[in-house]
């Protein structure tokens, strides 16, 4: 690959190391590539309330897509550009499918306003849903309460699962309502809007851009990134990834401990 006009890189697992924090080479090189005037995007399956952390270690203004294709944040004027929400109807229906498959799981939404922290109650969770993350900034409400405005992402918990046990379960009833995908391994499934990933997220960036996909580079280390990965001219697995992208990836670089990001990157910037 010649070198890339844009960069796009996920978060968790990739862009930060297992301290999560981005490591001084990749800031080096990422500064550098924004200098040279290639554009660069975060794309997570981050909310944008978590996206000014990585910003301010990252020392550059960015865009981030965030839920999974479901958001575009300028975090240099912390605002939403857009958003691609599930309606009420859509998530009163997959609360019923799911509850259906996965009996006992719990439910949870994230919303969005105009800017990454105008919104009071961003993440709203039913008293069953149980954290993946031993720190939450959920509000919890009933179930209907959680259904009734619209959330570019709902997550599913099922903490006695794996991910993939719960993708297979919920496939067949969800069908073409709504995109699944997860970033987290153990019981966490995230469903976001028809056909809303982090490939289509970046193809709206790239295209803001005037950049055609074989001009983009992407890095990533979970089922979350996949579609992203195959969308990219040149898709990048972090040698910590999950074994879905290994299989699919144009590359394999070291893992996110060991710098596989700024290793690909120091090629051309």
């Amino acid at each position: 690959m010649q070198a890339p006009r844009l960069v796009a890189t996920d978060v968790d697992g990739t862009l930060l190391d297992p301290d999560d924090r981005v490591s001084p080479r990749a800031v080096a090189v990422i500064k550098r590539l924004v200098a040279d005037g290639v554009g660069f995007v975060l794309v997570t399956g981050r909310p944008p309330r978590w996206i000014p952390p990585v910003v301010a270690e990252l020392g550059v203004a960015c865009l981030a897509v965030c839920s999974n294709g479901g958001v575009l944040y300028d975090a240099a004027e912390d605002r939403v550009v857009w958003s691609r929400a599930l309606g009420p109807d859509a998530l009163a229906h997959l609360a019923e499918v799911v509850t259906v498959a996965l009996p006992g799981c719990g439910l949870a939404v994230e919303r969005v306003g105009a800017t990454g922290f105008d919104e009071p109650s961003a993440f709203v969770a039913e008293p069953e849903y149980r954290h993946a993350w031993p720190e939450s900034d959920a509000a919890v409400v009933t179930r209907s309460e959680v259904v009734s405005r619209p959330a570019v992402k709902m997550l599913v918990r099922c903490p006695g699962l794996s991910s993939d046990a719960m993708v297979a379960a919920l496939a067949p009833v969800v069908g073409d309502a709504a995109d699944l995908t997860y970033s987290h391994p153990r019981g966490l499934v995230e469903i976001s809007s028809p056909n809303v990933t982090k490939a289509t997220g970046l193809a709206e960036v790239a295209q803001r851009d005037a950049v055609d996909a074989a001009n983009v580079i992407a890095f990533g280390d979970m089922p979350n990134d996949l579609d992203m990965l195959r969308w990219a001219g040149h898709g990048v697995a972090m040698g910590n990834a999950h074994p879905a992208l290994l299989e699919i990836a144009d590359e394999v670089t070291a893992s996110n401990r060991d710098d596989g990001l700024a290793l690909v990157l120091e090629r051309w910037f």
